[in-house]
């Protein structure tokens, strides 16, 4: 039977046997309303007429015979009980006879006897009387005891039988939802009903059965991933460790235990800074994330009794709940690339460079100083075109010397070896040698160098050497990649705590998609037919970086560049 259809049947039954107790206890009370009005409306008033009547019997005069006739009137017309009416008419013709007879006594005491027999007559009825209203009261009673009795049963089964029926099928699926929300898909529920509980309860099994099966399915595909992908970690050269938001570690690939020094399971399930009291490296990489990412130095590590050199990045894991709008950080992943085979491939490269820069310096110096014999007169006149192919040999020695000294200068920087001899010195001393530098090339193409200087100048401190050979670089380049008879124009502005040189021309410029990597080492704006290696721009911007300088430049291509150099005041 359906919980709607037991609800209906016994709320309805009670219902009816509220309605009949109610019906039962509203007849009987009108019943007995009926019994108390009638011994009071018949009865009662006889009996009050009759002892008025005797009353007026015992006064004398006329005012007896009118009261006692108006009260005789009275109880004429109150005759309600059998023989009643006969007993008024008697009684009428006594006091006719009463009055016409000179008020005998015998006929006084007739009436007095006949009014003894009506109160008789109905102090009778009213026992009579009250003994049926006793019986109404009675049988209300007892309908009333019944019904209530009945009321009492069903309500009392109702409340044993219904909250049980209906809390004990809902305990149990609340408890197999709890189990299921646990992940215990396993979980179900056995409800022997017919009812609207036992269909939740065969759907909730169905829906349980659906579940285990999808989070088998599921969880078999979920674990061969995370195999799968703690397999690709561990097979990484890389050390890599992953901390969630609180900074505990979750996981580590086997790289990482062997540069740590410490097992995996001494570090997963384990807050990082715990790890971090007794173990250096894991310290300094705390240390490390902490910092906004930027382009970090590779630091060295003693790794196999060898030193082993590791580029850090570090990964800030950021997912967007369901729902939400707002990125939450779910945790980190620090990755330490060993790049010691480059290092050391890089530091084999520097090495060569220098020594192969170094090696042919000196036969490059001899040939220039043979060349210079050559011309020299007292060695022996050249024709006119033994003095052109000197001049062209001259020129590429020139070159060559430059191009070994600009390699000397990158080998310094990349090994670290450069050293910055700074000290105070006047801008138009390192503006004017620059110039004098270039002057010949200068005139060589008609161009015009412009100096334009303040009348008065603080001194500036920086490196005398390098920051003239950068300034030198710049303003051939500029006369390089200008037209001829054109202007390069070198200005000097100074403020509180700094000098500002700029080297213009008025040559080809830059294209804009190239301006981000002209201090790339290596790189030479394509489509240029210039000679060189690549590497001025780049030595000037580490030589001017070194000394807590700046060098940028402005160009617009197809009208001229600008660099501009800023160096410190004293």
């Amino acid at each position: 039977m359906k919980i709607k259809t037991k609800l209906t049947l016994g709320l309805g039954l009670l219902f009816t046997l509220i309605v009949f107790l109610g019906g039962i206890g509203a007849v009987y009370i009108h019943f007995l309303k009926l019994d108390t009005r009638n011994i009071l409306h018949d009865n009662y008033n006889s009996l009050l007429y009759a002892k008025s009547m005797l009353r007026a019997l015992d006064q004398q005069g006329e005012r007896q015979l009118i009261q006692f006739e108006e009260q005789l009137k009275n109880q004429e017309g109150n005759a309600t009980e059998v023989g009643e009416k006969e007993m008024n008419i008697t009684l009428r013709n006594y006091f006719e006879s009463y009055k016409s007879n000179g008020q005998r006594e015998t006929d006084l005491l007739q009436i007095r006897t006949w009014l003894i027999e009506v109160m008789e007559m109905n102090m009778q009825a009213i026992a009579l009387k009250s003994e049926l209203a006793n019986k109404t009261a009675v049988q209300a009673t007892i309908w009333i005891a019944i019904a209530g009795v009945a009321c009492f049963v069903i309500a009392l089964g109702l409340l044993i039988n219904l909250p049980s029926n209906i809390a004990d099928p809902i305990q149990k699926l609340t408890a197999s939802i709890k189990q299921i929300a646990s992940s215990n898909y396993k979980e179900r529920v056995f409800l022997d009903k017919q009812d609207e509980f036992g269909e939740l309860a065969q759907s909730f099994n169905t829906m349980a059965q659906k579940l285990e099966e999808y989070n088998s399915s599921h969880l078999a595909k979920l674990m061969r991933q995370k195999k799968r992908i703690e397999a690709l970690i561990n097979s990484m050269s890389d050390v890599v460790i992953g901390l969630d938001e609180n900074m505990q570690v979750i996981f580590v690939n086997e790289e990482a235990c062997k540069v740590l020094g410490l097992s995996e399971e001494e570090m997963v399930g384990i807050s990082s800074k715990d790890i971090a009291i007794y173990n250096d490296l894991m310290r300094m990489l705390l240390k490390e994330i902490k910092v906004p990412q930027a382009e970090k130095e590779p630091f060295k590590i003693i790794h196999n009794d060898k030193e082993n050199y590791f580029d850090q990045q570090f990964l800030h894991i950021e997912i967007t709940p369901t729902g939400e709008a707002v990125k939450e950080l779910v945790g980190h992943v620090i990755i330490l690339k060993n790049i010691t085979e480059f290092k050391e491939l890089d530091a084999a490269k520097t090495r060569f460079i220098a020594t192969v820069s170094h090696e042919f310096k000196t036969p490059i110096s001899a040939m220039k100083m043979s060349l210079q014999l050559l011309q020299n007169s007292r060695i022996g006149t050249l024709n006119e075109e033994q003095n052109v192919l000197v001049d062209s040999i001259q020129e590429d020695v020139g070159r060559l010397l430059k191009i070994t000294s600009e390699l000397l200068n990158l080998t310094q920087i990349e090994s670290g070896k450069i050293t910055m001899n700074r000290q105070p010195c006047k801008v138009q001393q390192i503006v004017q040698y620059a110039v004098e530098a270039n002057h010949i090339q200068a005139e060589q193409k008609k161009i015009q160098i412009e100096v334009r200087l303040p009348d008065e100048m603080k001194a500036i401190s920086v490196d005398i050497e390098k920051t003239t050979w950068v300034l030198t670089n710049l303003i051939a380049n500029a006369i390089n990649y200008s037209h001829e008879s054109s202007v390069v124009a070198v200005s000097v502005t100074q403020e509180v705590d700094q000098t500002t040189i700029k080297v213009k021309d008025q040559g080809i410029g830059i294209p804009p998609e190239y301006l981000n990597r002209v201090f790339d080492r290596y790189f030479r704006v394509p489509g240029t037919h210039r000679e060189g290696t690549g590497l001025g721009l780049s030595i000037s911007k580490e030589f001017i970086e070194a000394q807590q300088g700046t060098i940028a430049v402005n160009s617009e291509y197809g009208v001229g560049s600008e660099f501009v150099l800023n160096v410190q005041t004293i």
